[in-house]
């Protein structure tokens, strides 16, 4: 049995639909669903049973679980970068990891857990090394010192662990995130909405719309996972994006013109969506000045070292087949 902690949530899903497409249906998905509406990511998914996340760790903790592991995906974690009580962050994000981590070592089960590009802060180099890390929040720090925790753990762990270090990941199944769904997901439903998309003015030298991220599209994030799978002697602390910062302008430059492929109009340059309205600037929110990584850029070369060498979308190609997998499900 696989479990995938985060199950019903964005990249959790999508790893159950990847196992699914092995032909895996014994899954045991853990998450929380005191908010209902993430069960809707999982409806098209075979799952063998489901476990509320405390109860999960409680049995773990107790020594009840019965069941042999195949892996677990540590996929669950709070996300929320503006969540402040960090009481809670570090229980939910770190402590949790900590308990699943002794759990699978003592029982030789492959640990494949999320780890997030939110350690290196407003920094502007992304190596998988200590003087580069530097958190700007309490989410950020949870991970940061979990992936500490693993460090100094090394020598004596016997079985597989993998760390992805994620940066800006967006695709299916991230619509009950709210304010934090990706950028992309946003574009399109302003699109469908108001007939124009909407990004931040100019911000620490940077101009309109050109603060720079390293986005992945989530598909690529589930072949990862899955390749380390199939590769349980490749163990590590990894960055998980595709070694390329693209401005984002260039997310609303693709969901734009997606969009108006499909519904029959002509493309639009950056200058024609600003001019016609379709593309509009706002101002930087002052809450999250100070917080706010205004560029990262992953560096791939331990992942590529690794052995991994399949291609990762571009922003173009992701963010299309995004859209349009969007509006397929748009009853449009």
């Amino acid at each position: 049995m696989y479990v995938v902690t985060g199950g019903a949530g964005f990249i959790g899903a999508n790893i159950v639909k990847g196992l699914n497409e092995r032909g895996i249906q014994d899954i045991l998905v853990v998450d929380n669903l005191e908010r209902a509406d993430k069960f809707l990511n999982l409806t098209d998914c075979e799952i063998a049973d489901y476990l509320d996340k405390r109860e999960f760790i409680a049995r773990v903790r107790d020594g009840r679980i019965r069941e042999r592991f195949d892996a677990i995906f540590h996929e669950g974690a709070c996300s929320d970068t503006m969540e402040h009580n960090g009481l809670y962050m570090m229980e939910n994000n770190y402590e949790y990891s900590k308990t699943l981590l002794h759990y699978c070592d003592e029982h030789d089960t492959p640990y494949l857990y999320a780890s997030s590009a939110a350690v290196y802060g407003g920094g502007k180099v992304f190596k998988e090394s200590r003087e580069f890390e530097a958190p700007l929040n309490v989410y950020g720090y949870s991970k940061f010192l979990f992936d500490q925790y693993v460090r100094a753990n090394w020598s004596r762990l016997k079985t597989q662990v993998a760390g992805f270090r994620y940066f800006n990941v967006y695709g299916p199944r991230e619509q009950h995130k709210g304010r934090m769904a990706s950028v992309a997901f946003h574009h399109y439903n302003q699109l469908r909405e108001n007939g124009k998309v909407k990004l931040f003015e100019g911000y620490e030298g940077y101009g309109d719309g050109e603060q720079s991220r390293d986005f992945i599209f989530v598909d690529d994030v589930v072949k990862v996972n899955l390749w380390f799978l199939d590769n349980p002697e490749k163990k590590g602390i990894f960055n998980l994006g595709t070694g390329r910062a693209q401005p984002f302008n260039d997310i609303a430059h693709s969901a734009v013109n997606t969009l108006r492929r499909i519904q029959g109009e002509k493309e639009l340059s950056l200058d024609e969506m600003a001019s016609l309205g379709v593309l509009e600037y706002i101002d930087f929110p002052d809450a999250l000045k100070g917080k706010y990584q205004s560029f990262t850029q992953a560096d791939m070369s331990a992942l590529r070292a690794a052995g991994y060498d399949a291609p990762f979308h571009t922003v173009a190609e992701g963010v299309g087949k995004y859209v349009e997998y969007l509006h397929a499900r748009s009853g449009a």
